[in-house]
């Protein structure tokens, strides 16, 4: 086995914190923006990537934060998500919540390896960290952060095997975006463009097929608050864990029966997530509780105004989410719709099942490579396409 050092972070990386322009509700920084604004809330600890965000900013924005390139390795410096390690799959302006590597010296220390390793030392910033109300961490804590680092050819082999994975991953979740979004616009033609089966021969009143009916949200369906769960006391399993951002991880128990709808309540305010499968939702969000069809449901929900009623701390009032109104359709053109999208969802599901079988394995080697437990020197490592050109 090849000789492992303890080294601190700092000695081969320059550390540096993200930067967010102040007053953050003006929306002078954000007024016909095009440059991708990296908030925590786009990050989930099911991507490797961050390739999308909800907000942007503009020249002038972005003149009062930090923009990164693509690639650039980011870590959560707060929160629920506290030590989070992310990479940019986009180059984007970073919010002050995010420590980020300015430098770092490429022949001592691999940037992939680095990843996955921040990733199974979460738990212990929080001993570290600072703050009452809510856990931070700083440049100077970072910096000074101790890993056990093995010569460089063996970092590229540990963080190829898990790339690996990863990869995989990625490929399945991109599969399950083009599955969501055919079956949107589906939604979308028949339910906002009305070109729905047999709508040329449909009795139109003012713009509405006849026979649909106008109704408010709370009459169909009910938002159930979703239930505490730290980080550091989730077991590893294949029950997805939704907050507000997503899929923040497994646990080994759930919550909800699926499918299921999840709804964004504090954080990142309104955001929708489908669960085929059985899955814990933490107190971030709300679950969907209704007897409509849950697949018309999640679009239709999409379709939706969720109104941020509090500035200091974003959050969705439950009581006014409801209050919205719309155009209910008759319950065999729902039924239409569910028939024709569910093989897409099936196809959906059996993605996500292959990601939590390709997590759950990554997750049971990673501790063990991370920490040389698990020997790698005389493998004969095949690199994936991200990492050849840095080999």
């Amino acid at each position: 086995m090849s000789k492992w050092e303890s080294v601190r972070l700092g000695k081969y990386c320059e550390v540096a914190r993200g930067s967010s322009p102040r007053p953050i509700e003006d929306i002078a920084y954000f007024v016909d923006g095009k440059i991708p604004w990296v908030k925590i809330a786009d990050a989930t600890s099911s991507h490797k990537y961050i390739y999308q965000t909800r907000q942007f900013v503009n020249d002038f924005g972005a003149s009062f934060s930090r923009k990164l390139p693509a690639g650039s390795l980011i870590v959560s410096a707060s929160g629920v998500s506290l030590g989070f390690a992310i990479f940019l799959g986009i180059e984007g302006c970073i919010h002050d919540g995010w420590l980020y590597f300015k430098s770092m010296d490429a022949q001592k220390i691999d940037k992939q390896f680095l990843y996955y390793w921040l990733n199974t030392y979460t738990k212990s910033f929080h001993s570290h960290s600072y703050g009452a109300a809510i856990q931070n961490i700083n440049t100077e804590i970072l910096r000074n952060t101790v890993l056990p680092l093995p010569p460089l050819p063996t970092q590229k082999k540990i963080a190829a095997i898990l790339s690996a994975y990863d990869d995989l991953i990625e490929n399945n979740t991109q599969r399950i975006a083009l599955l969501e979004k055919a079956a949107e616009e589906i939604y979308r033609e028949w339910f906002v463009r009305m070109r729905f089966p047999g709508w040329e021969q449909t009795k139109f009143v003012k713009g509405v097929p006849e026979g649909w009916e106008v109704t408010k949200l709370g009459k169909i369906a009910d938002f159930a608050y979703g239930k505490s769960l730290k980080a550091d006391t989730r077991i590893s399993g294949l029950f997805p864990v939704y907050g507000s951002g997503g899929i923040v991880g497994t646990h080994e128990k759930f919550l909800v029966r699926g499918p299921g709808i999840i709804v964004g309540r504090k954080g990142n305010v309104g955001s929708i997530y489908y669960s085929s499968r059985d899955f814990y939702p933490i107190d971030t969000v709300y679950y969907v509780q209704s007897s409509i069809n849950f697949r018309y449901l999640y679009y239709l929900l999409q379709s939706l105004n969720f109104i941020n009623n509090d500035a200091a701390v974003p959050g969705l009032n439950r009581t006014q989410a409801l209050s919205n109104q719309f155009y209910l359709p008759c319950k065999n053109l729902i039924s239409m719709f569910d028939e024709i999208c569910m093989p897409l969802f099936q196809q959906k599901e059996k993605l996500e099942t292959k990601n939590a079988l390709l997590r759950k394995s990554r997750d049971l080697l990673l501790p063990r490579l991370i920490s040389g437990k698990l020997p790698v020197d005389e493998l004969d490592i095949h690199f994936p396409p991200r990492m050849q050109e840095a080999v």
